[in-house]
């Protein structure tokens, strides 16, 4: 069945601040409410709805806190160290991450005896573990990642085909821009996404550089030893200085995506394959889904996928006072009618990684893409130790790139540093 666009909006993030959801239903054993504290673009509206259907259940209120992602990693740690956690806390997976990051072996609670846990994909599990023991469920589609969607239409009228190199890209976004067309919709002010462009060709970089994530992960080498590293940044740089984001990148918000790219005045942008049938319905006519394909990202002259298993979790915190009343919750949203639910009323999520007899929403084109890949790869924030811990503060370097305030050598050092940084904060032995 075709998403509407009433579907997309459902799926979308919600706004900064905190959001109360429940229904008129008061359980008979006293008013109950748990607190679930995520970043921004964490937590779908489809879930909020599966808030309002639990209450309507069990009696027990859900209030969403949603926090600017830029805010929310000190934000989350100020309130975990305190003790005044929320019930349910949101957390990248990561098996080294949810320990160096998030202390889940104090802050959160074991959930290996929860019936979801049968159900659930095992690497996932694996990536919410510490041990034997699982800790946090990943409440996100890992079955996709983020390509380079691009409108077909506007490809053909200007005479142009799928690049296969950089500089192919890079000929097909001058060739918009002398005609009106800004070629990329990249939204910076929200403070994650450009990060993407350096980040997801993980395999590309493990192509060009045998060994780099032991080597890296094992101090051998840094980020700025690493020649391949400067020219990815450096091309992402190219990209900006050249106009190819348009005039108001900085300031362009992930919100406006779908209504930019179903307009027509941007030619593409790093999205979910899952959402093009929303770019088709915020064009109101304008395109249809089979207008829309995809391309893997092109630095360096990429051709291996991404593959990007690791993602937004939630993990009860040690300190609630509701922790059975989270684990329904849990519980809930991972039955086989909500995952259903999910898949069909947002169209971020194609899968979720369950096992519970859903139909995942996949199209035609997005299975073709896949199989047609000879190469995949990991995505960087998933193999590197320290890096996805300091997403934010990569985000705003890059930012200071574009605008001139750091170089590529310059970026590359900081993110060094604040590896070592976290390295030495919890006793890494290869950096002593």
């Amino acid at each position: 069945m075709k998403k509407k666009l009433v579907a997309a909006l459902l799926c979308g993030a919600m706004t900064v601040g905190s959001v109360t959801v429940y229904a008129e239903t008061v359980h008979a054993e006293g008013d109950t409410t748990i607190t679930v504290m995520a970043s921004q673009d964490w937590v779908y509206d489809a879930e909020m709805e599966l808030g309002k259907k639990f209450e309507e259940e069990t009696g027990i209120k859900v209030d969403y806190q949603i926090v600017p992602a830029d805010q929310y990693y000190n934000m989350l740690m100020t309130k975990l160290n305190s003790g005044e956690g929320p019930d349910i806390f949101g957390g990248q997976a990561g098996a080294f991450d949810i320990v160096s990051q998030y202390n889940v072996e104090e802050n959160a609670v074991d959930l290996s005896d929860q019936p979801w846990v049968e159900t659930y994909d095992e690497f996932a599990k694996e990536q919410t573990s510490v041990g034997d023991k699982v800790y946090g469920m990943t409440y996100f589609d890992v079955s996709t990642d983020y390509y380079v969607i691009y409108n077909k239409k506007i490809f053909e009228e200007n005479k142009l085909e799928v690049p296969t190199t950089f500089a192919e890209f890079e000929e097909v976004c001058q060739t918009l821009l002398d005609n009106d067309v800004t070629p990329i919709y990249e939204p910076c002010a929200d403070g994650w996404h450009q990060t993407m462009w350096f980040t997801e060709i993980g395999g590309k970089y493990e192509d060009l550089v045998p060994n780099i994530v032991d080597d890296l992960n094992n101090n051998k080498i840094k980020f700025a030893d690493v020649p391949e590293l400067k020219e990815s940044l450096d091309q992402l740089n190219d990209m900006a200085q050249k106009g190819y984001f348009g005039d108001n990148y900085l300031s362009d918000e992930y919100t406006d995506l779908l209504m930019y790219l179903g307009t027509g005045e941007y030619a593409m942008a790093l999205e979910k394959p899952g959402q093009i049938p929303a770019i088709a319905e915020a064009s109101e006519g304008t395109y249809t889904a089979e207008d829309f394909g995809m391309f893997k990202i092109p630095l360096l002259d990429n051709d291996v996928l991404n593959v990007h298993p690791v993602g937004p979790s939630r993990f009860v915190y040690s300190g609630s006072e509701h922790q059975e009343e989270a684990k329904q919750y849990l519980e809930y949203i991972a039955s086989a009618d909500s995952v259903q639910y999910m898949i069909d009323n947002c169209d971020k999520i194609e899968n979720l990684p369950f096992e519970v007899g859903q139909t995942p929403s996949y199209s035609d084109e997005t299975k073709e893409f896949i199989a047609s890949a000879e190469k995949q790869g990991t995505v960087f924030q998933d193999t590197i130790k320290y890096l996805n811990p300091q997403w934010t503060e990569l985000t705003q370097d890059i930012v200071s790139m574009f605008i001139g305030d750091m170089t590529s050598e310059d970026v590359l050092n900081a993110i060094d540093e604040r590896r070592a940084t976290q390295a030495e904060a919890v006793g890494d032995e290869a950096w002593k």
